[in-house]
């Protein structure tokens, strides 16, 4: 049978896109084998999917590729252009196309939540933006920071920090209350409305109403004092001090605004591009993140900047919190930014500005933005060419055929006998991508067997062949568990991927001594009777020993939280309450994470859950509480008398390793 040459595959296409509308929507392009390569938007579905396979010598060389890719298009409309970006993002995020900006990153910036939707709300650290009634304060750049801002807003304004399961059942203050930072709004002594006065003193702070909140703090210092209440009088002193020694430290751009505003600047050339965006609110810089696209040249002549900036914005916004204002480093023209705040506005439910600053006050913004991208650029770029030439030297010495782009690490977690899992670690790019990490339980091995238990998982991860293959796979083990991985891959026809298993070395006063100690990497290659060393602290060791160590903690801390799973479930097991089968014990564990969660909870929190009602709830929250008493009573009748607990001849025990009970 004759293949299409590549003439003919074009002309096919456009045969088929003069079948598309001049209507919104979104269209997926997919390559030979049917899987998604490219995800766009379009205001005219035939004008825009039409542009691509013209002769056009203004294409990029990205583009170029992706049309010689191209087998097929689906199309979906949508109603308006703004639903298209929406769609698109989703998609986009759901397929992570090979030719779209896809924003990786391995860093979850945190955010500052206040759970509005509580009678007595409290603050967090949050991941993730959702839309939950909370409001969100953020994204910041330090973690460590965030938690010192919760601590100071605990202590300044007294919000309680306690969890809603110990709020819940409270019967007395607790020691908090006793040292004067909360007012024990869990016991009564303290109303609503005082408490959410001290809430909205919260929220100004966090969006940086300094001088609202020293005149609010200094209002209600000046009541206290002339109602003779001195030692509130003294607390709201503190507070208004505490105020302003935190801003003083915090960087001021514009002490006259009170917008929330994002600045997005960038900076780039052949090897990639870094956008970097500055957060700001009320006039108050809190924190930047930068992501970095590679092969993507900002400033070559080839690359259509309001396509690429577009598609960022629309990824970017998809997750984080939209400002009231953006100002970006180019003119998109007043059209698409006009279509990009109609986006912002859909999605956060408020006004969005979105504009390309012409005066002397955004000119500094803009310049501050992108003077940080080429910082962060050439960060970066260091950073990622070290990366490089340590993947060229695990190509070398490894022998493999092409640079390892992808390594993906398998590794098997068994505790005592119990449940066995497996993990799947991805790197690239010498970085974790941890979007593309898989955690499995083992369903055929009966027992302990870690060959077979590696056979099963190595099996299932390859069968699965819409996942990109990796350029090499790491072992956990040695050669014993590198022969199971080449079987595998040739009962699969998948012997072009590379192989390596990485084990210690141990030597004979290793297993004669009690004392763990560091021992030698050493990378085991099929054929080949020696294993193969890297220079200890190298990059290329750091990035093989990295990927089998981060397996190993991914295992074991899926094992961990199945244990105790198991564990809550069968205590769940033991409680004389009909009805309360698998389905409904699996809906508890999702909602709760321990026996004692359930016990303090409220009963409509329970009959909250799936198959619950109030008064299944309640005979369950009853049924734990009884357990508790009885439990509690076996424990006085059995505690053991002082003067026997200490009388007992030396060698009746063994050593306890554990470090805890025997």
């Amino acid at each position: 049978m004759r293949l299409k040459s590549e003439q003919e595959i074009i002309e096919e296409l456009k045969e088929k896109v003069r079948e598309f509308p001049h209507l919104p929507g979104v269209y997926l392009m997919k390559n030979a084998a049917e899987k998604i390569i490219y995800v766009g938007k379009a205001k005219s579905l035939r004008a825009r999917v039409r542009s691509y396979l013209t002769d056009s010598k203004d294409h990029s060389p990205k583009t170029r590729f992706l049309v010689r890719n191209i087998r097929t298009i689906d199309t979906i409309l949508t109603k308006t252009e703004v639903e298209a970006f929406l769609l698109e993002a989703s998609l986009i995020k759901k397929h992570r196309p090979r030719y779209n900006i896809r924003l990786k990153d391995d860093k979850s910036y945190p955010y500052i939540r206040l759970s509005m939707a509580d009678k007595f709300p409290r603050v967090y650290l949050a991941r993730k933006v959702k839309k939950d009634g909370a409001m969100y304060f953020g994204p910041y750049t330090n973690g460590t920071a965030v938690w010192g801002t919760i601590k100071f807003l605990n202590r300044t304004f007294m919000i309680r920090d306690c969890k809603d399961a110990f709020f819940a059942t409270r019967k007395r203050p607790c020691m908090t209350h006793q040292i004067g930072r909360c007012k024990a709004p869990c016991v009564g002594l303290v109303g609503k409305d005082e408490y959410g006065e001290d809430i909205k003193q919260s929220i100004q702070f966090l969006r940086g109403r300094d001088k609202q909140i020293v005149k609010d703090l200094t209002g209600r210092m000046k009541a206290a004092s002339q109602s003779e209440r001195f030692e509130a009088a003294a607390r709201f002193r503190d507070s208004i001090e505490a105020v302003k020694s935190v801003l003083e430290r915090q960087a001021v751009v514009n002490d006259t605004s009170d917008l929330d505003q994002d600045v997005v600047g960038y900076f780039g050339d052949e090897r990639g591009t870094l956008v970097e965006t500055i957060h700001i609110r009320s006039g108050r810089v809190i924190g930047n993140r930068g992501h970095f696209l590679p092969l993507l040249d900002a400033n070559s002549p080839d690359e259509d900047v309001r396509e690429w900036l577009t598609s960022y914005l629309n990824q970017y916004y998809d997750e984080a919190l939209i400002p009231d204002e953006v100002l970006l480093a180019i003119d998109l023209g007043r059209e698409i930014m006009d279509l990009i705040a109609a986006v912002l506005q859909e999605r956060s439910g408020h006004k969005v500005k979105v504009r390309f600053p012409t005066d002397g006050a955004g000119h500094r913004l803009m310049d501050m933005a992108n003077a940080n991208a080429k910082e962060h650029f050439s960060s970066h770029v260091d950073k990622s060419e070290a990366k490089k030439r340590a993947l060229e030297e695990i190509q070398e010495r490894l022998k493999l055929p092409r640079l390892p782009l992808r390594i993906e690490c398998f590794d098997i977690s068994t505790f005592q006998g119990a449940e066995t899992v497996a993990s799947q670690v991805v790197f690239e790019d010498g970085v974790p991508n941890k979007d593309q990490y898989r955690r499995y339980k083992i369903k055929t091995v009966i027992g302990t067997n870690d060959f077979e238990s590696m056979r099963e998982v190595l099996t299932r991860r390859f069968l699965h062949s819409e996942i990109d293959a990796p350029d090499l796979v790491v072992i956990d083990g040695g050669k014993g568990q590198l022969g199971i991985a080449m079987e595998v891959l040739k009962e699969l026809s998948l012997t072009e991927i590379p192989v390596v298993g990485l084990a210690k070395a141990r030597t004979d006063s290793d297993f004669k001594s009690t004392e763990v100690r560091a021992s030698e990497e050493r990378f085991f290659l099929p054929g080949r009777t020696n294993p193969v060393l890297f220079k200890v602290g190298s990059e290329a060791f750091r990035i093989l020993v990295g990927i089998r160590d981060e397996a190993h903690r991914f295992a074991i801390t899926y094992h961990r939280k199945l244990r105790e799973s198991t564990s809550i479930e069968s205590e769940l097991d033991q409680l004389p309450v009909t009805g309360l089968g698998p389905a409904k014990k699996k809906a508890l564990l999702q909602k709760f994470p321990s026996v004692d969660a359930i016990r303090e909870a409220k009963v409509e929190d329970v009959a909250s859950v799936k198959g619950f009602t109030p008064e299944t709830a309640r005979a369950l929250i009853d049924a734990l509480r009884k357990d508790l008493a009885l439990s509690d009573m076996v424990a006085e009748s059995d505690e053991i008398p002082a003067e026997a607990a200490v009388g007992g001849e030396a060698g009746d025990g063994e050593p306890n390793s554990g470090g805890g009970k025997g």
